[in-house]
């Protein structure tokens, strides 16, 4: 009896252990083959190609994002820097969204960045394409509304070396 409690016991552990390991393979696969996160020093572009700015945008291992840009403290625009969260999106694609808000003396809205980027093989590199709606700070829905769309803009970043 005692026999037979002890290879039951042993069969539920191999299953636990077997079912375990499934579950953090397909973690591993939805956290882009290891990716853990990184900061990177971007180059945004507008649609037409011409330089628009440059940032660093931080993938957090968290899932949260955080970018900064060149252009936030004037002297045309004046915004904070962004924060978000970002999740996989397949095949060392990413998704993310951001929030930023516009600062006096420019009119006080929310604007709402939503960006897919692609990782290279080794994850030094990113790349990709961001677009930005905006929304009125009293009202609208800057996380799922539709918003006024601003522009989409392309970038590229090197992953920031400790």
């Amino acid at each position: 009896m005692k026999s037979l409690r002890l290879w039951a016991g042993l069969g539920i552990l191999g299953l636990l252990a077997a079912l375990g390991s499934l579950v953090l393979s397909g973690a591993q696969e939805a956290g882009e083959r290891g990716f853990r996160g990184g900061s990177y020093l971007t180059t945004i572009t507008d649609s037409t190609g011409n330089f628009a700015s440059r940032g660093v945008m931080t993938l957090h291992a968290d899932q949260t994002v955080s970018a900064t840009d060149s252009n936030q403290n004037g002297p045309d625009f004046f915004f904070t820097s962004q924060l978000g969260s970002w999740r996989p999106a397949g095949n060392r694609r990413i998704v993310a969204k951001t929030l930023d808000f516009d600062l006096p003396p420019n009119t006080n809205d929310v604007a709402r960045l939503n960006y897919n980027i692609l990782l290279s093989p080794d994850h030094r590199q990113i790349a990709g394409t961001v677009t930005l709606s905006t929304f009125p700070l009293q009202g609208g829905d800057p996380i799922n509304g539709q918003g006024t769309l601003i522009g989409t803009f392309n970038f590229t970043g090197e992953w920031i070396r400790p």
